[in-house]
C-alpha cells in the first residue's frame, strides 16, 4: 500500500526540480561572487558587441556626411564622443547586471535551500523505507 503523504511529498519535489531545478542548480554551482563575475564577463562582451554594431551601422548610414565633412579634429572629438558614451554605457549595463546576478542568485540560493529542506523532511520522515529515520551520513 502506498503512502499517500509520501507521494504528494515526491510529487511536489519532482514538480519544484522540474520548474525551477535547471535555473537553481547550475547558479548553485558557483560562489555568489564567481557567479556574479561570470555574468559581468558575459555582459561587458555582449555590450561591446552590441555597441559596436550599432556604431558601425550608424557609421554606414552616415558614411556620406562622414566622408564629406572629416577633419582630423572632427574625427578625434567624434572618437572622444564615442567613447564616452561606451564608457558611460559600459558602466550602467554593467551596474544593472551586477544587480540582476547578485538577485538571482539569492533567489537560486532561497529555493536551494528550501528544496534541500523538503528532501531531508521526506528522508527523516520516511527513512530508507525500512522505518527508520536518516539522520544524516552515507547510507547503510
Amino acid at each position: 500500500m502506498l503512502n499517500e503523504e509520501k507521494v504528494r511529498y515526491m510529487t511536489e519535489l519532482a514538480i519544484f526540480e522540474k520548474k525551477r531545478g535547471k535555473e537553481i542548480f547550475s547558479i548553485n554551482r558557483y560562489f555568489k561572487s564567481d557567479y556574479v563575475g561570470i555574468q559581468m564577463f558575459r555582459s561587458f562582451f555582449g555590450y561591446t558587441f552590441s555597441y559596436l554594431l550599432i556604431l558601425l551601422l550608424w557609421a554606414l548610414y552616415k558614411l556620406e556626411d562622414i566622408l564629406g565633412s572629416i577633419s582630423f579634429e572632427g574625427a578625434a572629438r567624434l572618437g572622444a564622443l564615442c567613447g564616452f558614451w561606451y564608457l558611460l554605457g559600459l558602466a550602467v549595463y554593467l551596474g544593472i547586471s551586477c544587480v540582476i546576478a547578485q538577485r538571482r542568485y539569492n533567489y537560486a540560493s532561497r529555493y536551494q535551500i528550501m528544496y534541500s529542506a523538503k528532501l531531508k523532511h521526506l528522508l527523516n520522515r520516511y527513512g530508507k523505507g525500512d522505518g527508520t529515520s536518516y539522520k544524516g551520513g552515507k547510507f547503510g
